[in-house]
C-alpha cells in the first residue's frame, strides 16, 4: 500500500500544481466592465410631466390593482400557457446550461479508458522473432487521464463572465416577455370592456331611434310631419344598426386575440361594464428617471454589453501562450488479472505551451471584431435607455392628459343629453325640423362613445406606464 501511494504522487502533484496555478493566476486580460451612467447618456433626472398622484407602491402583479377577477384569470392563463413564455424559458435554460459548461472549463477533465487489443508480428522481417516469443501479443490497458489548461491570462474566466452575462440577459429577456404579455392581455381586455360599454350605449341609441321612428310615423300618418322625417328616422335607425354590428364584429376579433394570448382558442368572455373597473393609479410627482434601469429589457441590454466586454479579454488572451498539463495513470498487461498489479503500473505527466508566432494578423483582427461588437453593445444599451425614457415619458404624458380630459368628457355628455331632450321638445312642439333631432342624437351618441374611448385609453395608458417602468414603481427607492 505504501508503494502504491507513492506511485500516485506524480499525477496528484500535477493536479495540485494546476489548482494552485489557477487560484494564483489573478491576471485578467481585457477591460473590466463599468456600467455607463445615466449622466453620461444625457438622461434627465426626472420626467418633466407634472404628475398629480400620491406616492404609491405598485407591486409586480400590478394588474390585480384593477380589481377584476376576469382580468386576473386571463393574465394567469397567459403566463402559464403562452408559447412565448415557453420559448423564453427554454432559451433561459439553454443559457444556464452554457454557463455551467463555462464554469466546468475551470476544472480538470478526468476520463477513464479501457482498451483490449491484439496484434501479430511478422516472422519474415529483417530481425527474426526469437524462439519462444508468441507471435500474437495481447495488450490490455486501463488508465485514468486528465487534461487541464492553466488559466494564466483569464481566458476561461472571461468566458465564464460572458456566459454568466448571457444567462442573465436571457433571464431578463424572459421577464420582458412576461411583462409584455401581461400588458398586452390587460390592454386587450380593457378594449373588450370598452366595446361592451359602446355596445350598451349603441343599443340604447338604437332603442331610442326605433321609438323615434314610431313617433315620426304616427305624426306622418296624422299629417303633422312629412315623409321626409320618416325617411330620416329610418336612416338614423340603420346607422345605429350598422354601428352595433361593427362593434359586435370588433368584439369577436378582440376575443379571438385574448384566446391566442391565453392559449385557449375557444375562449368566451361574458359581457361586462367598463365603469366597474377602478380608475388607474397616477404616478407620483417627480418620478425619477433612474427607475428605467430596473426595466428587464434595459438590464438585458446591459448584460449583452457585459458579455461583449468580456469577449474582448477572450480575444486578447489568444495573443499569449496557452499552457496546459496532461497526464494519465493506470495499468497495462497481457491479462486483465494483472492490470492492477504494481509491475503493470503506467503513468505519464506532460507539460505543453503553445505561443502564436505568425498568423497574418488573425488574432488582432478577432480582437478588433470583439472591440467593435462591444461598441455596438454600448450603442444598443444607450438606445434601450433612450427608448425606455421616451416610452415612460409618453405614458406619463398620455395618462396625465387622459385623466384631465375625463371631467370635460362628462360635461360634454351631459350637455349633449340635455340638448337632445330640448331638441325633442322643440320638434314635438313644432318649433324645429326633425333634422335638429337627428343632429342632437348623433351628437349625444358620439359624446358617450368618445367618453368611453377616453376611459379605455386612460386604462391603456396606465398599462403602458406599468410596462415602461418594468412593472410598477416604488417612490421610496433610492435614485
Amino acid at each position: 500500500m505504501k508503494r502504491s501511494s507513492l506511485t500516485l504522487r506524480p499525477l496528484a502533484s500535477a493536479l495540485l500544481l494546476a489548482g494552485a496555478a489557477t487560484l494564483g493566476g489573478c491576471m485578467l486580460i481585457g477591460p473590466d466592465y463599468k456600467r455607463p451612467s445615466l449622466e453620461t447618456l444625457d438622461v434627465p433626472a426626472d420626467y418633466p410631466e407634472p404628475q398629480a398622484g400620491e406616492a404609491t407602491v405598485l407591486q409586480a402583479d400590478w394588474w390585480t390593482l384593477y380589481g377584476d377577477a376576469t382580468l386576473n384569470d386571463l393574465v394567469a392563463s397567459a403566463q402559464k400557457n403562452s408559447a412565448d413564455i415557453r420559448l423564453a424559458t427554454a432559451q433561459l435554460e439553454e443559457a444556464r446550461a452554457a454557463l455551467r459548461e463555462a464554469n466546468a472549463s475551470l476544472f480538470p477533465e478526468i476520463d477513464a479508458g479501457v482498451s483490449d487489443n491484439s496484434s501479430r508480428v511478422s516472422t519474415v522481417t529483417a530481425v527474426p522473432v526469437p524462439s519462444g516469443i508468441p507471435l500474437v501479443r495481447p495488450d490490455k490497458r486501463l488508465a485514468i487521464s486528465t487534461a487541464f489548461e492553466l488559466d494564466f491570462w483569464g481566458r476561461l474566466r472571461r468566458g465564464t463572465e460572458a456566459a454568466r452575462a448571457v444567462a442573465l440577459s436571457s433571464q431578463y429577456g424572459r421577464d420582458t416577455v412576461t411583462i409584455t404579455l401581461a400588458a398586452t392581455t390587460s390592454q386587450a381586455y380593457f378594449l373588450l370592456r370598452a366595446i361592451d360599454a359602446q355596445i350598451v350605449v349603441t343599443r340604447e341609441t338604437l332603442k331610442a331611434r326605433e321609438d323615434s321612428l314610431e313617433v315620426t310615423r304616427d305624426r306622418s300618418n296624422s299629417g303633422i310631419s312629412s315623409d321626409l322625417d320618416v325617411q330620416q328616422a329610418i336612416g338614423a335607425r340603420s346607422d345605429a344598426i350598422l354601428q352595433l354590428q361593427e362593434l359586435e364584429r370588433q368584439r369577436k376579433i378582440v376575443e379571438h386575440q385574448l384566446g391566442v394570448l391565453t392559449g385557449n382558442l375557444a375562449l368566451r368572455i361574458a359581457p361586462g361594464n367598463l365603469d366597474n373597473l377602478p380608475a388607474p393609479p397616477v404616478p407620483p410627482t417627480g418620478l425619477p428617471s433612474a427607475l428605467l434601469e430596473r426595466r428587464p429589457d434595459v438590464r438585458s441590454a446591459e448584460q449583452n454589453l457585459v458579455a461583449a466586454n468580456a469577449r474582448i479579454g477572450i480575444a486578447k488572451a489568444a495573443m499569449f501562450p496557452t499552457i496546459s498539463l496532461t497526464g494519465y495513470l493506470g495499468g497495462e498487461s497481457t491479462d486483465f488479472s494483472n492490470l492492477l498489479s504494481m509491475p503493470a503500473r503506467i503513468w505519464n505527466l506532460g507539460f505543453a505551451m503553445t505561443l502564436p508566432l505568425f498568423d497574418e494578423g488573425r488574432i488582432f483582427a478577432r480582437t478588433a471584431q470583439a472591440e467593435a461588437r462591444q461598441r455596438q453593445s454600448v450603442a444598443n444599451y444607450q438606445r434601450s435607455v433612450e427608448t425606455a425614457f421616451r416610452e415612460t415619458a409618453d405614458a406619463v404624458s398620455n395618462l396625465y392628459a387622459s385623466t384631465q380630459s375625463e371631467a370635460e368628457y362628462k360635461v360634454k355628455v351631459e350637455a349633449a343629453r340635455q340638448a337632445l331632450v330640448l331638441s325633442r321638445t322643440r320638434y314635438d312642439a313644432g318649433y324645429s325640423a326633425y333634422l335638429e333631432v337627428l343632429d342632437a342624437q348623433r351628437t349625444a351618441n358620439d359624446a358617450e362613445l368618445a367618453m368611453i374611448r377616453n376611459r379605455q385609453l386612460r386604462l391603456a395608458y396606465s398599462v403602458d406606464l406599468m410596462r415602461a417602468l418594468g412593472g410598477g414603481w416604488n417612490p421610496e427607492a433610492p435614485r
